[in-house]
């Protein structure tokens, strides 16, 4: 009787770990993390994705709108300075890579830095993380879509002489009443989802094949209208603009992390996801800045300004005919739609591995026992990008876009430093060097380009944290699994 009696006082003192400030701060486990790994509601994701294959995903997801569109709108921001705008942004990014490389090689699981801030700084950060995700990888597949719509109709336009209409191939705010290539390309994206994510890995992989030779294309067609007379007035709007460019451009490396939330569908995730990772930044900011460099070359700075087409523009004008636009252009939209593909998919891992603990509900989590591929999670994810691309402009979705990645970002160069110094004893397959400099040194690099970036960008991010916090508060946190069961497991995590 009496150890019967003692049972309620244990069960109280597990009270504290689910409310108030406590509730906050706990943490999942790494070996937790990983323990579950692929699995979900109704079956089990697959693992089927090589290093290569998880490399091409990364570029997928990376390589595309930042340099066929948002171009146009970071040229008048920087002028020529804006290759150097392209490096600026590529160096934030690479001090973040590292320090995703180190964590997806320790904790290899579908919720990139979601996952990471849950092991290292507790629940709510990990759930801030999570909801700046969803802005990342959600509002940057519809500010893609739209993008994807400006080539298609150059494609139209080139091949049988036709366009849409502006009303049904523009947003409202940028003349238009419905922009229905966006919501195409979505769905289109969605399909090739649902079939698997090996059969979605390798239309992705032909997909970037063609992305490259389209922009080798390009570099080889704008050099021959280079004028080194285009750059005499390198930095004309001052030194500052280079950093303003710089946020603009962030959006253009967003996706290089998309390998990391194929932690669960990789076929050695501990040794293959650093090097993909890594691999794919390289590749990427090497063609930006090639590329960027040609553009202006052959372009005066200024005629830059409201084109959202720039590249398929500077080969007619370089060679006097259109069939060199139109074939780019048809490259662009097939590289433009393979970004599509890979960041719909990594944001739908991603609400799976909140789904899993709890945070979201519990349809993002279910996984079809056929294809293994959460299904319902993809269908929903896929109709709200689609109708969101449909109706917001492309220049506030970039910027809404580069401030939660940078915030994520930010987030993930801080759990390197704290899991670093919690879990000195933890296995890993690759470590950011020199210890906690390049971390700190992201972060701030983060800080600053989002420093940079619009008022009116602050308080639409703002709007969108004020109502991740209202959800959180409302159903994560009751909701959530270590509320429900505290894991036996947690006492590793505190050392």
């Amino acid at each position: 009787m009496l150890d019967h009696g003692a049972a309620p006082p244990v069960e109280e003192s597990t009270a504290p770990k689910t409310s108030a400030l406590s509730a906050l701060v706990r943490r999942k486990p790494v070996e937790d993390l990983v323990a579950e790994g692929g699995q979900g509601e109704g079956g089990s994701l697959r693992r089927s994705l090589s290093m290569w294959q998880l490399t091409m995903i990364s570029i997928g997801a990376t390589l595309g709108t930042g340099i066929f569109v948002v171009l146009g709108e970071a040229v008048p921001e920087a002028g020529p300075a804006v290759t150097l705008a392209f490096v600026f942004a590529g160096l934030t990014a690479l001090f973040s890579a590292l320090s995703y490389a180190e964590l997806a090689g320790t904790i290899p699981v579908a919720g990139s830095s979601y996952s990471y801030a849950y092991a290292t700084m507790g629940e709510l950060v990990a759930w801030v993380c999570g909801w700046c995700l969803m802005l990342e990888y959600g509002v940057s597949v519809a500010a893609v879509a739209v993008g994807w719509g400006d080539y298609l109709n150059e494609l139209l336009d080139g091949t049988i002489g036709v366009t849409l209409p502006e009303a049904l191939s523009a947003p409202p705010g940028d003349g238009g009443v419905f922009n229905l290539p966006a919501l195409i390309v979505v769905v289109l994206a969605m399909l090739f989802l649902l079939g698997g994510a090996r059969e979605s890995a390798r239309a992705n992989t032909i997909m970037v094949g063609v992305k490259i030779a389209a922009l080798v294309l390009f570099c080889a067609v704008g050099f021959m209208g280079f004028k080194s007379g285009n750059y005499a007035d390198f930095m004309p709007l001052g030194i500052g603009s280079v950093g303003a460019a710089g946020a603009i451009l962030f959006f253009s490396y967003i996706g290089f992390d998309a390998a990391s939330t194929a932690g669960e569908e990789a076929k050695n995730p501990k040794r293959d996801l650093p090097r993909a990772i890594m691999l794919s930044l390289v590749i990427v900011t090497a063609l930006y800045v090639l590329v960027a460099a040609v553009a202006v070359g052959a372009w005066d700075w200024k005629k830059f300004a409201g084109s959202e087409a720039s590249l398929a523009a500077i080969m007619n004008d370089v060679t006097g005919q259109s069939f060199w636009g139109t074939l780019l252009a048809a490259g662009a939209v097939i590289s433009i739609a393979s970004v599509v593909l890979t960041v719909l998919y990594g944001q739908t891992r991603i609400l799976f591995a909140m789904s899993r603990d709890g945070l979201v509900p519990k349809v993002f989590g279910k996984v079809d026992a056929r294809t293994g591929t959460p299904r319902v999670n993809t269908l929903i994810v896929s109709l709200l990008c689609g109708v969101l691309a449909a109706v917001v402009p492309l220049g506030e979705l970039v910027n809404a876009t580069s401030i939660g990645t940078l915030f994520a970002f930010a987030l993930v160069n801080v759990a390197v430093v704290v899991l670093r110094y919690t879990r000195k004893d933890m296995e890993r397959s690759f470590k950011v060097p020199f210890g906690p400099v390049f971390p700190v040194l992201g972060f701030v690099c983060c800080g600053y380009s989002m420093y940079s970036l619009d008022l009116i960008t602050w308080v639409y991010f703002g709007a969108w944290m004020a109502a991740g916090l209202v959800f959180y508060f409302l159903y994560g946190m009751r909701r959530s699994r270590l509320a429900a069961a505290p894991s036996p497991a947690e006492a590793p995590a505190e050392k």
